[in-house]
């Protein structure tokens, strides 16, 4: 099991804003499980939220009125009698705190302060919720949460984030009234914040590298490329004539098993091997050495990958990370990575 304070400095990295000052302070608490992590890092967003002001936007409402607003809408006024009554159906936009985002984040408390948390946790996202009494609340089960963000609304993105990792879990343990969190995240929604991290620190402490994580063309010799897959990499680290493409993989069991044989994923080595080859090609010209890893978050099996093999003229490696220890032990294995193919050291800085 991933320790609860790895899980912070996880999202720390995926999400930079954890690293600022109003959050610092959490890094050095104590929680019993994720459920109590999420809450405290609502709880510092949400104040610092307060303190600008809640998001506002137009809602649009439609009610029976007395006196004109909006706009009327006759056929609806007609066929509900309002005009009986001397009232008017009219829809107009409302500039309100009631947006969907505010919303999730209501309902996320909700949930919360039913929760397997402390009390005095319990006590301060009460005194938030006061703050969303003009706010609706929804069903979690079918919230919508791809939702845009731009200059307006950009500090909502780390709570909404959480407010979503925090739902998954809970909604899917909820039981008589009281939601317990899993003893860590599905593994489909560790799998995308273990990438997340690890593009992230690199690109926070590599500043040497260039850090993306970038398509890759296909090696066509017609240009016909109708009905190809994007080649999507989770991993490009690069610097001058050298690249290493890393594939994150977050699963249950690193190896598959068959008669009492371990052997690597098949469609993982294949789609490293097709990466690092398209690519090849695609920098045949300018030289550059380019290569692959498979890095596996670390599981419970006895047997864990770490092999290096040569394939056609390209180094492909499969490690693990064990995300299961004190996270300055973490850095060290991802640091190793880069000196061991860039020849290059972390920037400690005091």
């Amino acid at each position: 099991m991933i320790p609860i304070q790895n899980v912070y400095y996880m999202l720390s990295y995926a999400f930079q804003v954890l690293q600022e000052q109003g959050y610092k302070d959490i890094a050095t608490e104590e929680f019993e499980n994720t459920a109590e992590l999420f809450a405290a890092i609502l709880s510092k967003g949400i104040s610092s939220q307060v303190k600008r002001g809640l998001g506002k936007s137009y809602i649009p409402n439609t009610e029976r009125l007395s006196l004109l607003r909006g706009k009327l809408e006759v056929t609806e006024s007609i066929k509900t009698q309002a005009i009986l009554r001397q009232q008017m159906v009219c829809t107009y936009d409302d500039f309100s705190v009631n947006t969907y985002m505010n919303r999730i984040i209501k309902s996320s408390l909700e949930l919360l302060m039913r929760s397997d948390i402390s009390k005095a946790r319990k006590k301060e996202l009460r005194k938030l919720w006061v703050y969303f009494q003009d706010v609706d609340t929804l069903d979690l089960h079918t919230a919508n949460w791809n939702i845009q963000y731009n200059r307006n609304n950009q500090t909502y993105q780390l709570l909404i984030s959480i407010c979503y990792l925090l739902v998954k879990g809970l909604l899917q343990t909820n039981s008589e009234g009281q939601s317990k969190l899993m003893d860590f995240l599905d593994e489909q929604r560790m799998c995308r914040l273990y990438e997340k991290f690890i593009l992230e620190y690199y690109r926070k402490e590599f500043p040497q590298l260039t850090v993306s994580a970038s398509q890759i063309p296909w090696a066509l010799d017609d240009g016909m490329n109708a009905m190809l897959p994007v080649m999507q990499s989770d991993i490009m680290l690069s610097r001058k004539d050298i690249v290493l493409i890393i594939d994150a993989k977050y699963y249950t069991h690193s190896t598959q098993v068959q008669y009492d044989a371990h052997t690597l994923h098949s469609n993982n080595l294949y789609q490293i091997f097709t990466y690092v080859k398209n690519k090849d090609t695609q920098l045949a010209e300018k030289g550059h050495t380019v290569s692959g890893m498979l890095l596996y978050a670390r599981t419970e099996d006895e047997i864990q990958p770490d092999q290096t093999y040569q394939m056609s003229g390209n180094r492909i490696d499969v490690k693990t990370l064990d995300l299961n220890r004190n996270f300055s032990t973490v850095a060290k294995q991802l640091d190793s990575i880069i000196e061991d193919f860039f020849g290059i050291h972390r920037e400690l800085v005091d």
